[in-house]
Formats: structure tokens, sequence, C-alpha cells
């Protein structure tokens, strides 16, 4: 029996990933801070969802959630680490202190969330984990830096993990998802290519993690592109960036 534990699953993808996994007759823990929220996602699942409020950014707290969900619904054996946040930024008007938020909020989170499930997992020699990156973590991006910088450092954080965890029986994944909507992308200001719904990209989350691959990457065509552009020598990047988002480079 697979039973999912996921962060962040008041809303967006991760209130979608919790309904698509519970339609699939997963068991599914969902912890996220909003209650209310979490009391409809109950509502919603067919009697196959629990919910646990929690704080990512509260480690202590969110060790006892894992205590508590695996107290009343068993071992679990697939971890989502999904929740998240995003503020656009300006690099002209530098505010470090969204900068400490994002990234506080989405490694430190994701650092919490790993430090809450792995110790389970490596006892018990089986698992699996994915944490929810974004295709902003392959490069730095306008009026993104501190999303683009927190998001590359738990890719960075994920690729390490599957290498030192790959000889214990853990199996880690990184799920990279281009521009979904949800209330994060709804603070955008800019067109948002190839936009998904969260029931897309649920899909191709829960086929990910049936599956072997490290990346869980979607939608294709973009990500495609994305890692091209991953490629270009920095003078192109910029340039190209530049003519498609109207911002000077000053190239």
């Amino acid at each position: 029996m697979t039973h999912l534990w996921i962060t962040g699953a008041s809303q967006g993808i991760g209130r979608a990933v919790a309904l698509a996994a519970a339609q699939r007759g997963w068991t599914v823990s969902a912890t996220a801070r909003g209650t209310e929220e979490l009391a409809a996602l109950v509502a919603e699942g067919g009697g196959r969802i629990s919910t646990f409020p929690g704080d990512i950014t509260d480690r202590a707290g969110l060790a006892a959630v894992v205590d508590a969900v695996e107290a009343a619904q068993g071992p679990i054996t697939v971890a989502v680490l999904n929740a998240g946040t995003h503020q656009p930024t300006d690099g002209a008007a530098f505010d470090p202190s969204v900068y400490d938020r994002l990234i506080g909020v989405n490694l430190g989170g994701a650092i919490n969330s790993v430090a809450a499930i792995l110790p389970r997992f490596t006892a018990r020699k089986s698992g699996r984990v994915a944490l929810v990156s974004s295709v902003a973590a392959y490069r730095g991006l306008p009026k993104a830096g501190a999303y683009c910088a927190s998001k590359a450092a738990v890719t960075a954080l994920a690729e390490s993990l599957r290498l030192d965890l790959a000889g214990v029986g853990v199996r880690v994944q990184v799920i990279h998802p281009g521009f979904v909507r949800t209330p994060l992308t709804d603070k955008n200001d800019f067109p948002m290519p190839f936009l998904m719904t969260p029931e897309a990209a649920a899909a191709r989350i829960l086929a990910g993690l049936e599956g072997d691959g490290f990346e869980i990457a979607f939608p294709r065509r973009f990500v495609f592109i994305l890692k091209l552009l991953r490629l270009l020598p920095y003078r192109l990047y910029f340039a190209l960036v530049a003519r498609q988002t109207g911002v000077s480079t000053g190239l």
C-alpha cells in the first residue's frame, strides 16, 4: 500500500496531487498551514485523505507532524516535499528580506522536511522522497532572483541526496514544474508560456513517482527549450532573454 505524505497540500499543485493520489487508491497524509483549506481537501478526498497541519519552517514541529502521521496512518512510503512560496523581485530595488523569506521557506523548508522523514526511510532502507523545485532552477530569470536562487539550491540538494542515498534503498527525485496556474503564479505580471492546470501537473508528477527516473519535468516542450538555453554562453543567453522579455541587459 502506497502511503503519500505531501506538504503544501492546501492549494495548487499539492492539493491536486493529494486528490489525484487518493483517486488512485493511495493513502494520503496532507500537511499545510491552512486548516480551512485542509478541511475542504478532506471533504473532497473520498475518505482517503487525512490532514496534519504544520509549518515547514518549524523544524521541531514538522518532525512532530511526521510522528503523528505514522502513528495514525502507518509508515510513509512516498514523501513529496512540495510546500514553497514565490514573490517577484527587482534587483534594482534589492530587498534582502524577500530573499531571506523565500530561501527560508523554499530551501529551509525542504531541509526541515527532509530532516523529518529521511531518518525513517534510512532506518527502513526503503522509501521515496521527491523535492519540488522548478524549471526556474535551470538559469537565473528576470524579476525572480530570490525564487531562482532558492529553487536552484533545492535541485542541488536533491542531486546530492540522490548520490548519497543510492546505496541505502531510498530513492530521491526532483520535480521541475513549468508554469502551473496557482495562487503563486497569479502574482506574475508577464505572459506564462505553456501554462498548465494543477490537475495536469499532478498527473505528470504521479506518473513520475511510479517510475525510476531522477527528474520529473514538464511540460516537455518548455523544459526542452529551457535546457537548450542552459547550454548557451552567457552573452547569448542574456541577449535572448532580453529580446523575449524586454529587459535591458546593457549588452
